[in-house]
């Protein structure tokens, strides 16, 4: 697996100013405070030495999307002192070999994934922290259980001993227009709300809201989220699949 380092003359720390800056402003449109939204750096495509230099910069909370690149990233973005969350596709027979290297996996689209997390968290004897994913845009390319199921699925999420629900994460539309890319993040706002309104003690902490990426991050922002999952505008474009 060959992976991007760092480009030349790249400077993350003015990278994640900026990106604060922006969620910042956007924070104070919104009227909301500004250390309600973590940014989350996703790191896909780039070496263990980029993540870790991007934790030394300052990215505290870390993202990775494939088995492979946690596995190599990990154990020194870790030990910089970084978080490590879950947040692409994930395989059921990949599940033990994710769980003991991340602290979240927000990416969690079925119940059979769920069980399987369960099932590995239990012997590990450990607590998991997961998030429940929807799809809002009810686009067939993006995985999520559908709005209409996502509370049910949810509680059924919630009631696994070893698993506990910290929110929603979704992918928004893949629209370039505002009011239709908002309208799914809102439906995920609204849905969390009910949620922790209706959904008792197992679903109290499901209070983050995934969603945000470096293009759409202050619409994002302006419907609640808490983690913007922010790529190309801290690490520069991937020059590679």
């Amino acid at each position: 697996m060959d992976l991007l380092p760092t480009p030349p003359g790249w400077d993350y720390a003015e990278r994640l100013a900026e990106v604060r800056e922006r969620a910042d402003a956007a924070c104070a449109a919104a009227g909301r405070n500004t250390g309600e939204v973590q940014l989350l750096v996703a790191t896909k495509n780039f070496d263990a030495d980029a993540a870790v230099a991007v934790v030394k910069a300052g990215g505290l909370l870390i993202g990775e999307s494939t088995a492979q690149e946690i596995a190599v990233k990990a154990d020194p973005v870790r030990a910089a002192g970084a978080h490590m969350h879950f947040i692409g596709h994930l395989q059921r027979n990949k599940a033990n070999y994710v769980i003991d290297l991340v602290d979240c996996v927000e990416s969690v689209a079925t119940i059979e994934l769920a069980e399987r997390l369960d099932r590995v968290a239990a012997m590990r004897e450990r607590t998991l922290d997961v998030m429940v994913q929807v799809n809002v845009s009810g686009e067939e390319t993006k995985g999520g259980f559908a709005l209409w199921e996502a509370a049910d699925a949810a509680a059924q999420v919630a009631a696994l001993e070893h698993l506990t629900v910290t929110g929603f994460m979704t992918i928004g539309a893949n629209s370039r227009n505002e009011a239709e890319v908002r309208d799914g993040y809102s439906a995920l706002r609204d849905l969390r709300d009910t949620v922790k309104l209706w959904g008792g003690a197992d679903l109290a902490r499901a209070h983050h809201l995934s969603m945000g990426m470096s293009s759409d991050l202050e619409w994002a922002i302006a419907e609640g989220a808490t983690i913007v999952r922010v790529g190309s505008a801290i690490m520069g474009e991937r020059t590679q699949a």
